[in-house]
């Protein structure tokens, strides 16, 4: 049996971004950057006020203090983008308001608050020194100076950076086009009505939003029936334009209802495995067509589906993105141990509390097996258990990996009473649980 650590590396081993793409800036939000970006200009562009007040030689009002204010004339005013030239003149002040460019020959603003704001003669109360209040051209950045390097990923804080400097346009790995397919001639599209024997289908909606999530792009989200030729030209058909394609169902062993295993066995890289987990014990991934699009297949239980998601799939579209990617996990102690299936690495469905210390305590939630969903949206994260684990122990720390933001989170736990170990028994729904998927 291939271990997770195996699986992965060999999925990643495969895996290169996508093709360069030049893209306006009002498009670039969560792109990563393939060259370095230098700003055209000084940042600022021109030296500024960093305040209201008023423009002055600093030798010119040395001697102004409280006790002993010296009345300055006022020549005019300097309101922010005003672009006519002002040149200071010896013994006078310029009023100027926040971000107004400095008249030339002035070398300091006095603030608007050490004076009497008087608009045509001014009291000044207080002496500045040379510079004061001054925001200098490029003491910020240099033109020609690298303000983004290759590599970077593209955030609101980089974006307006690039503004700043008036960077029109930027080159980026382009953006990961995302094919999401459920398979099964059980599943039927939510909002159609269903037949005996049928179920809704889950696992498309949740694929799209956890590739949506995850800063990606959803382009569609379909059905496959459990027919080889329509499952062959419909997978054809998406492996023409997307970048990667993500499918669900009819992979367990082989056989007349494991359609996608069957029609896929053989081709391009393709490769089966069963990997030692719980849950998602069969996995697939393969490059498939001209363009070698990364295709995943996983398992058809939401659970099994999500956790493979978030151990294969996530790390795999990162990459795909350009983008550096590492699983961060919390740690948290039990508040009520279960066990584990020997040889496979557990990912156990917990929610997350707050223990009498601070720390975080993880509940078990939801029951046996990896169809139930129940206790999926209750979930806050995966406990991660190594395979040589057999029991979890109550009041053992084991790593969480995060399903919601951890902000999200918090807030919730804002407004609950501290858990510790001794009040495991007491909460609602809590008990031992075995998984068996």
């Amino acid at each position: 049996m291939t271990t997770v650590a195996e699986h992965l590396e060999s999925v990643l081993a495969e895996i290169v971004p996508v093709e360069a793409v030049t893209v306006p800036l009002a498009q670039a939000h969560g792109l990563v950057l393939v060259q370095d970006v230098t700003s055209p200009v000084d940042l600022p562009r021109f030296a500024n006020s960093a305040m209201d007040g008023y423009a002055v030689r600093a030798e010119e009002v040395s001697g102004a203090s409280p006790e002993q204010p010296q009345l300055v004339p006022v020549l005019g005013d300097i309101p922010a983008g005003d672009g006519t030239a002002h040149t200071h003149r010896t013994g006078h002040a310029w009023r100027i308001l926040t971000g107004a460019p400095v008249p030339e020959g002035a070398d300091a603003v006095v603030r608007l608050e050490d004076t009497d704001g008087h608009p045509r003669e001014v009291m000044v109360r207080h002496a500045v020194e040379p510079g004061a209040n001054i925001r200098s051209a490029g003491e910020d950045v240099r033109a020609g100076e690298v303000i983004l390097p290759a590599g970077t990923r593209i955030g609101p804080a980089q974006l307006a950076v690039l503004a700043s400097a008036g960077v029109p346009e930027v080159t980026v790995t382009g953006p990961v086009r995302v094919v999401v397919l459920s398979t099964g001639d059980e599943l039927v599209p939510v909002g159609e009505p269903i037949r005996p024997g049928q179920i809704h289908d889950s696992n498309g909606p949740m694929l799209a939003a956890l590739v949506r999530a995850a800063g990606h792009y959803a382009v569609h989200a379909g059905h496959l029936p459990d027919d080889e030729k329509v499952i062959r030209a419909e997978l054809d058909h998406h492996l023409d334009h997307a970048d990667l394609v993500i499918t669900s169902g009819g992979v367990s062993k082989g056989g007349s209802y494991d359609a996608v295993r069957e029609v896929l066995t053989g081709s391009g890289s393709m490769v089966f495995r069963e990997v030692g987990m719980q849950p998602g014990k069969p996995q697939g991934f393969g490059l498939l067509g001209r363009r070698k699009v990364p295709v995943f297949t996983l398992p058809g239980n939401p659970v099994s589906v999500l956790v493979s998601f978030e151990v294969f799939v996530r790390p795999a579209l990162a990459r795909r993105a350009g983008q550096r990617y590492e699983p961060v996990t919390v740690p948290a102690l039990v508040l009520d141990g279960w066990s584990s299936p020997e040889g496979r690495q557990q990912y156990h469905r917990v929610r997350l509390h707050r223990d009498t210390s601070g720390a975080y305590a993880a509940e078990p939630v939801g029951g046996p097996g990896s169809h139930l969903v129940g206790g999926l949206a209750a979930a806050d994260g995966l406990a991660v258990i190594p395979a040589e684990v057999t029991e979890v122990a109550t009041g053992s720390e084991v790593p969480v990996l995060p399903l919601r933001p951890l902000w999200e989170i918090e807030g919730r736990l804002g407004g609950e009473q501290p858990d510790g170990p001794d009040s495991a028994a007491a909460g609602p729904g809590r008990g031992r649980h075995r998984e068996n998927a």
